[in-house]
């Protein structure tokens, strides 16, 4: 949730230009991450809620990605990028973790 907090105070300092572009995009894939862990632990079936997991990870590389973007544009200064990107280790240690323990519960490994 603070992940996706940070990203719209980010980008509610991008240029207007950027407003239906690359803002959006980030926006959508800083929502995506909890939304997915929430979703998929609704389910209460491990393999959907390990798939949403996955998913989650990939907003979050996504959302990376779209971060350093927004860095090299001149949108985002750098140590403030650096910063939400520690973030976003962290986040994906944590659904590396979550990842780990419900294909535990599975019987399985993660792959």
């Amino acid at each position: 949730m603070d992940l996706a907090q940070t990203t719209y105070a980010v980008t509610e300092r991008m240029p207007n230009s950027e407003r239906y572009e690359l803002s959006r995009q980030m926006r959508r894939a800083a929502v995506s991450v909890p939304s997915n862990v929430a979703e998929g632990h609704a389910t209460k079936l491990h393999g959907r809620y390990r798939h949403h997991l996955r998913l989650a990870k990939g907003s979050a590389a996504e959302l990376s990605t779209q971060l350093e973007l927004a860095c090299r544009f001149g949108y985002l200064p750098q140590a403030e990028w650096e910063t939400i990107e520690k973030h976003i280790l962290r986040v994906n240690q944590l659904l590396n973790g979550t990842i780990r323990n419900v294909s535990r519960q599975m019987g399985e490994r993660d792959t």
